[in-house]
Order: C-alpha cells, then sequence, then structure tokens
C-alpha cells in the first residue's frame, strides 16, 4: 500500500468545484486520484471528492502563509 499524505477521507457530502486547470496538472491530479483508489480501494472517490481536502493538507504544510495568516490576526 502506498503511504499517501493525504489520509482516507470521512464521509462526508461532496462539493462541486469548478476550475481551469493545464494539462499536465490534470494528468497528475488524475494519477493521484487512481493511486488514492488503489491505496484506499475506494473506486467511488472522485477529483471534486479529494480536491478540498488536498488544498487543506497544502495550506497547512506551508509555514509561510500561516504565518502570515497569524500576523495579520486571521487564525485564532
Amino acid at each position: 500500500m502506498a503511504d499517501l499524505k493525504l489520509p482516507k477521507l470521512p464521509d462526508r457530502t461532496p462539493v462541486r468545484l469548478t476550475i481551469t486547470i493545464p494539462p499536465d496538472l490534470k494528468q497528475a491530479l488524475d494519477e493521484y486520484l487512481t493511486l488514492y483508489r488503489v491505496t484506499y480501494n475506494d473506486e467511488n472517490v472522485s477529483l471534486t471528492d479529494i480536491l478540498p481536502a488536498m488544498l487543506d493538507a497544502f495550506l497547512a504544510s506551508d509555514r509561510g502563509f500561516a504565518k502570515a495568516r497569524k500576523e495579520a490576526g486571521t487564525v485564532p
């Protein structure tokens, strides 16, 4: 089983997301989704299911962003 940074998503209502991305990013996201499905044995998950969690994980790991938010007082 792959050791993914993103844990299995909790059961929740999906959120609709519409964005425009370059083809190479779409390919990488499709590859990640395939690996996610295999890792967690979940063929029903879609990109719109995992993208919010991926974005949350990215923002949470960005120390510069966290520091700026803290300095701006936008984080509790």
